[in-house]
């Protein structure tokens, strides 16, 4: 189990601007297969759009994502570019469907190019090029914790906030689409407060063998809005 580091005040600035609704990743433009369960009546209400994504965070993409987030923080942490490589190709090989493939892809694209444009860094560049030399694009997972180590923002402290940035993301999407109030969108991120501890405790007490979701759902959910006649979102 690794020992949580002390986020310093640079640290947290620099998280709350990468992981911002107006950071330019285009995050709003992704419902993570919520809208086809919207259409479906999966999601109809308050309490069935919580239970939704506390699944999704606990059991689904969220769980994959914070066993792919801690080994690229660590393939990062230790210039290890060759195991972040790896890791990356396991993030893509993991993803059900076309469009979450796309979502992770095209955010975790448009992330690496604002951030190493805004704060060039040679070493997440590097990782980057090598990424390329094997046909791979880092996930939006992958990316953020690269980048994260590089800037020598602790491990628990950035994949707290990617995780609450990424359930609140699904959330906004939710609450435009059923609709909901805002007020009852905030309640949903509150409950999730609880969700997430549990996620990262159990995830600093496994390793990258036990990767897997049980998540169905949103798979079969995000395979019908490829086909879905009328919709808002990309995913």
């Amino acid at each position: 189990m690794t020992t949580p580091i002390p986020i310093t005040d640079s640290g947290l600035l620099r998280l709350m601007s990468w992981l911002s609704p107006s950071f330019p990743v285009g995050a709003y433009a992704y419902s993570h297969g919520a809208e086809f369960a919207v259409e479906r009546g999966m999601i109809k209400d308050r309490k069935s759009a919580g239970a939704w994504i506390d699944f999704i965070i606990e059991f689904g993409t969220g769980r994959m994502d914070t066993d792919l987030f801690i080994a690229a923080y660590f393939a990062a942490e230790n210039n290890n570019s060759k195991n972040f490589v790896e890791v990356c190709g396991l993030a893509k090989a993991l993803k059900g469907t076309a469009e979450l493939g796309l979502e992770s892809r095209a955010q975790g694209e448009a992330f690496l190019h604002t951030v190493l444009t805004v704060w060039p860094d040679k070493n997440l560049q590097k990782f980057v090029h090598d990424c390329k030399d094997s046909a791979i694009e880092p996930s939006y997972t992958t990316a953020v914790a690269a980048a994260a180590a590089f800037a020598n923002i602790g491990l628990h402290a950035a994949l707290s906030a990617y995780l609450h940035a990424f359930a609140a993301n699904i959330i906004s999407a939710i609450v435009r689409l059923v609709p909901l109030g805002q007020t009852d969108g905030q309640k949903m991120i509150a409950a999730l407060e609880p969700v997430i501890e549990r996620v990262l405790k159990d995830a600093f007490e496994r390793d990258l063998n036990d990767i897997g979701s049980a998540a169905i759902n949103v798979d079969i959910m995000s395979m019908k809005h490829e086909t879905q006649y009328s919709r808002l979102f990309r995913s």
